[in-house]
């Protein structure tokens, strides 16, 4: 299998090949595995040659070397994200970080050390013009199908005007990723009347009263998985709190349903055979679906990945990049910005 060629209209994807805990296996095949699936973008390897070159050819695999960019040193998952930037200036990130700056690629794709894409994707690629802080968000299911949360840990002790960006990067996100024509927006609150949150969130919701966002006010924690509401903005302490939680759920519901059948012969049968229909709900709630989440508000794709991300993680990581692309994400997002801005 060869590369896509180097068509400009196509999405020039980097796959940082050193990320995760099963680099650089699973990063190579869930990239190739995604380029085999669309074969409408471009894929950069870009890691340590010699390792590369292995994995390829163990798989029996052709990839031309002239998408493979080398990298010497790797970030590990336990180095500091800040300095490591520094001490490592030939590492993946820092290079993939790099090609995305020079605009000789378009999305950057990693399941390495997270706080260092972060710190890499901020201050090598850069913020959008304008925007304070960039934003992780969490895809939380509920009845209706998908609720967006902004912050889910970027950053913490966020200000008014932080919440108010996170809320147009998520109504865009929302929009074109989510199919939502009119995204709902709220703030996470101790409750749904004006006055019941803190003096960041109520700055927050007067921000956001006076934009031209779909603003529904206040919203608490229930209407997560309610299905109220489409976009919820909060600081990422506590939405880092908050997904970390939800990641737990399916783990209970696991142990609850063994439980039960281990109680009787008929329960057994009766778990047995919706088996299939459980394992199906609970699909959305499986990191490897979307295989990792992008950092919005820096200028380029920047998609961060879990360090245990299976192939098909990987995979799903590069496609959301390249889907991302084709809809313009970044552009819109920075004409968003520019036309909301209230900054001095």
């Amino acid at each position: 299998m060869n590369n896509s060629g180097n068509n400009s209209s196509r999405c020039r994807i980097v796959v940082d090949a050193m990320g995760g805990d099963f680099a650089p296996a699973n990063a190579v095949l869930g990239a190739i595995e995604a380029l085999n699936e669309i074969k409408s973008f471009e894929l950069i390897l870009v890691g340590q040659e010699r390792k590369i070159q292995e994995v390829l050819s163990s798989n029996n695999i052709s990839f031309s070397k002239d998408f493979i960019v080398n990298a010497d040193e790797v970030i590990e998952m336990g180095d500091s994200p800040a300095s490591s930037l520094k001490t490592k200036p030939k590492s993946s990130i820092v290079i993939g970080a790099q090609l995305i700056r020079d605009k000789k690629a378009d999305a950057f794709v990693s399941a390495g050390n997270t706080g260092a894409m972060m710190a890499a994707s901020t201050l090598i690629i850069g913020r959008i013009p304008g925007l304070g802080r960039p934003t992780i968000g969490a895809e939380m299911p509920n009845v209706n199908g998908i609720c967006y949360l902004y912050d889910v840990g970027a950053s913490k002790d966020s200000k008014p005007i932080h919440l108010f960006e996170y809320a147009i990067m998520g109504t865009i996100f929302a929009k074109e990723m989510g199919g939502i024509s009119s995204p709902k927006v709220g703030v996470l609150s101790m409750g749904e009347e004006e006055g019941k949150g803190n003096e960041v969130t109520e700055a927050a919701a007067k921000l956001l009263k006076e934009s031209k966002l779909n603003f529904i006010g206040n919203v608490e924690g229930r209407d997560i998985l309610a299905g109220n509401v489409d976009v919820i903005v909060c600081d990422g302490y506590v939405g880092n709190i908050i997904l970390k939680f939800g990641e737990s759920v399916p783990k209970l519901l696991k142990h609850l349903l063994t439980n039960t059948a281990s109680e009787s012969v008929f329960d057994k049968l009766l778990i047995g055979l919706s088996k299939n229909a459980l394992k199906k709900s609970l699909k959305s709630l499986d990191y490897q679906e979307y295989g990792g989440v992008p950092l919005l508000g820096v200028n380029g794709i920047s998609i961060i990945g879990h360090g245990s991300s299976s192939v098909r993680a990987i995979k799903n990581m590069v496609l959301r990049a390249n889907e991302m692309h084709q809809k313009k994400l970044v552009q819109k997002m920075t004409s968003a910005i520019s036309e909301y801005s209230i900054r001095n």
